[in-house]
């Protein structure tokens, strides 16, 4: 019954309640004692399976909720406007490396000599 949907998960929560409820009103209905409901496997495993399912809920709303924001965020982010680029002085000349610099800087030293 495991499943990463939330309209399932809620599905599966209905179920197991009603299933709770039916087994508690049969107890009762036995005349049963509020220590020996307690205390009853099948009530345990219900009450579980309930956690279980509120648990995974909790999870799933989580991950929506973070994808709401990641989706806020990212509008945000297109609605500010871009920078310009680098301007066009930049582009004309390209910057010398390191080792251009050098090679320049020796070729012009042997042109002394």
């Amino acid at each position: 019954m495991a499943s990463k949907e939330k309209a399932t998960r809620l599905e599966q929560r209905v179920y197991w309640e009603e299933k709770l409820n039916q087994r508690l009103s049969l107890l009762a209905d036995k005349g049963a004692e509020s220590e020996k409901i307690a205390k009853d496997t099948t009530v345990k495993k219900l009450r579980a399976k309930m956690r279980e399912t509120d648990k995974r809920l909790r999870v799933i709303e989580g991950k929506e909720k973070k994808l709401e924001e990641m989706a806020k965020i990212k509008a945000e982010k297109l609605a500010t406007p871009k920078k310009e680029k680098k301007s066009k002085i930049s582009e004309e000349k390209p910057a010398d490396s390191k080792r251009q610099k050098k090679k320049k800087k020796k070729k012009e030293s042997k042109d002394k000599d």
